[in-house]
């Protein structure tokens, strides 16, 4: 059974650093890819009137 764990958000900050930068090998894109498809997504900022 699989377990429910997401990645924190210290490591999809560090992944998506990672996947701007031109000189980062593929497979680092590859696990840093992987890493931010399992993020919890950020909450939504309503708008204030």
């Amino acid at each position: 059974m699989a377990k429910n764990r997401k990645t924190s958000p210290a490591v999809a900050s560090a992944a998506a650093k990672l996947l701007a930068k031109k000189q980062t090998p593929k497979t680092v894109k590859e696990v840093a890819g992987s890493a931010l498809s399992q993020a919890a997504p950020k909450a939504k900022q309503s708008k204030k009137k």
